[in-house]
Order: structure tokens, then sequence, then C-alpha cells
């Protein structure tokens, strides 16, 4: 049976998304839904009968779809995940979540789990080669804490210039930082974050995002943990996790990881492309109903907006703040 996907929105995630779905078989985007008629238009003539919609519900009522893909940004997250949660629809949702912390978006992640709704959410980097093998190497030794970095150039991005567009820099891109700790060493209790704007405010039109940022962490486990942000730079510089043991230290990189231990260091090479893994996990959940290979469900991808929720509160009301009591239960 040929699976019949939905896409809402346009952009360049969607388009990855599409043209790795393309390359599989049984597979048949069947409807785009966005803002834009035109660049909705656009996007449906690259599959054969795909309609295009301005409305998600339309989108939903024409159209008898196995499951949407959600790429849009952050600011508009919540309602469309509300129609497929109660249409009982299986979602691929790209990160973050949102903005902020709602109860709405706490009723959806529990009534998307008391469903058992498929889902999956774009954290890519656990998917990636580097991030396998360091969870078998932490699996040796005692890991006791870990420094996080995402230090990058401003991305020419209207939204993501806004708070009420973005959420900032912590919740949009260094989410992925966020979400590494979590996966890799353990839940978080508790957290102290300091953000600032130095400069970009004055520079860029618009801009009332942080643009320099740390949050400490203290994890359930004992481990401690530190994430530094920023987006002033003229160019990328230093983006991945250190995770220090009792045996040595891992480095993860996007392209790589390198082992460093007493008498030597190791680095090993990506070579699988996450994307194509996290999309061919869904396909297969869609398919077989095993969601095994689904690395970050909604549910799980909550507990890190929760995270990078807490630091903007952290950041806002300068004080620490605790994590609700169910996120701090080991996984």
């Amino acid at each position: 049976m040929k699976l019949r996907i939905g896409f809402i929105g346009t952009g360049r995630y969607a388009d990855k998304h599409q043209r790795i779905l393309s390359q599989m078989e049984g597979v048949s985007v069947a409807a785009f839904c966005g803002r834009n008629m035109e660049n909705v238009e656009r996007a449906a003539r690259s599959w054969p009968d795909a309609k295009a919609f301005t409305s998600v519900t339309q989108m939903l009522d024409t159209c008898t779809l196995d499951a949407v893909y959600i790429c849009v940004p952050p600011m508009g997250h919540g309602e469309i995940e509300r129609h497929l949660v109660d249409r009982g629809i299986p979602f691929f949702v790209e990160k973050p979540l949102g903005i902020e912390l709602t109860e709405d978006l706490e009723l959806l992640r529990k009534q998307a789990a008391d469903k058992r709704l498929i889902t999956s959410v774009g954290y890519n980097w656990r998917y990636l080669d580097s991030v396998a093998k360091a969870r078998e190497l932490l699996l040796e030794g005692t890991m006791g804490m870990a420094l996080g970095y995402f230090m990058s150039s401003f991305p020419q991005i209207a939204w993501w210039r806004r708070m009420n567009g973005s959420g900032g820099q912590f919740n949009e891109q260094t989410t992925h930082i966020v979400d590494l700790i979590r996966y890799l060493c353990g839940e978080v209790e508790e957290l102290y974050a300091a953000f600032n704007k130095r400069c970009l405010h004055e520079i860029q039109e618009g801009m009332d995002i942080p643009d320099v940022g740390t949050v400490t962490l203290k994890l359930v486990n004992g481990m401690v943990a530190t994430i530094s942000n920023t987006c002033i730079l003229p160019r990328g510089h230093h983006t991945g996790l250190d995770v220090y043991t009792t045996s040595g230290v891992v480095e993860i990189r996007m392209d790589s990881l390198k082992e460093i231990r007493r008498d030597r260091t190791v680095e090993y090479r990506n070579s699988s492309d996450p994307y194509i893994l996290e999309n061919a996990a869904f396909v297969h959940a869609l398919r077989t109903g095993d969601t095994s290979r689904i690395l970050s469900d909604y549910d799980d991808a909550f507990r890190t907006f929760e995270v990078t929720s807490a630091a903007h509160h952290s950041a806002t009301e300068g004080r620490i703040i605790r994590l609700p009591s169910y996120t701090t239960k080991e996984s």
C-alpha cells in the first residue's frame, strides 16, 4: 500500500524531507499546505496529482492522508498539531515545538501520548553516527560533566530575530544541544540561565532576542552541565557537546566524534545522513507500527522543550528553576 503524505510548510526543511521521501518506494506526497498559494502550488508540482491548500482543515477534509510533515517556524505550532491529534493522524514535526510552554501544548502532549499516536520530532543529531558512537563510549566510566556550545552567526530570517517568532536562539537552535544532553547524559532537574542583548539589537532591525547566553544545568543523576550560545559572530565557530568522564573526553560534532583517552586520541567521522535515517524511521513506523527506530517522539521532545522554556524564564526572572517532577525520571 502506498503511503500518502501531506506537508504543512514549504520552506527549506520541507524541501529536504520531501526530496528524501521521493527516493523511497511506496511513498507519495499527496498534499501541500502553506500561507502563500504560489509557493504551495510550486511545491505541489513536484509530485503527480498533489493538491495545494492554504487551509490545514481544508487539506485534512479533502485528502485522506497516512501522515503529515509539519515544517513551520516555531510560532506556527500548536493549532496544526491539535488538528492532527484530534483526527488521529501521525505526524513528523520539526523542532522546536513552539515558542513558549503553554497549558494547551501540555494537553496536546498528553493526548498524543494517550492515543499512542505515531509521532517523530526532527532532532536529527540523535541519528548521527557520532552520537551513536558516543552512547557506546559513555557506557564506560562515570560521566561527570558536560559542556555544550552553539556559537554561530546571525540567520537573516525575519521571524528568527523576534521572541514571538523563534523564542530566541536557545529555543530555536541550541535546543539540539539541550536534547543531546538529555539523550546522552540524563534528565535535567534544575537550571539557572543568564541571557543578554550585547549588540545585535542595535544593528538588526526588529531584533529583541538575546544574542549571548549561558545555562547551567543540574541533572537528576548528579551531573552538571553548561550550554553557551551566541549569534554575534561573523561566521559559525563551535557547535557541539563535550562530555567529561573518568575514562576521558568525548567530543561530539555534527560531522565527527573525538575520543580522548589517557594514551590515545581517536577520531570517528560520520558517514550516514541523519535526515535520511530519521525519515526512514518514521516511514518504517507508519508501515509496521514499530516505533523503535524513532529516536525522538513528541512526548520525549516535549521534555527538551520544557528545558529551553525554563531557561528563558530563568534568565528573565533571575532565579533557579526546577523542572516539573515527571521530567526528572531517568529514561
